[in-house]
């Protein structure tokens, strides 16, 4: 695909450089918009051709299973004297499992 897109930048660069423009005539029957028809018609086959990629599905996700419920409880610490309030003081803990 990027080779098809630097191929098509290469020609669109390229080949205006070679082609002197010209006048239109009256008389030419048509050839000047034959000319506009036929470069909008390949730019659109060409800009179709670079627009539609394929598309790829993701890829699957597997999901682990759900942790074990957690049980949380309160309950009293150990008790540690507390020289603030001069008395021994048993904290509440939580405990989960």
């Amino acid at each position: 695909m990027k080779k098809l897109t630097v191929v098509a930048t290469i020609v669109a660069i390229a080949v205006p450089s070679f082609i002197t423009p010209r006048g239109a005539h009256a008389g030419d029957g048509g050839a000047v918009a034959a000319g506009v028809a036929g470069g909008l018609l390949g730019g659109m086959v060409l800009g179709s051709a670079i627009a539609s990629r394929p598309y790829y599905a993701p890829a699957p996700v597997y999901a682990e299973p759900a942790p074990p419920p957690v049980t949380c409880y309160w309950t009293r610490g150990r008790p540690y004297w507390d020289d603030w309030q001069g008395a021994w003081v048993r904290p509440r803990v939580r405990v989960c499992e």
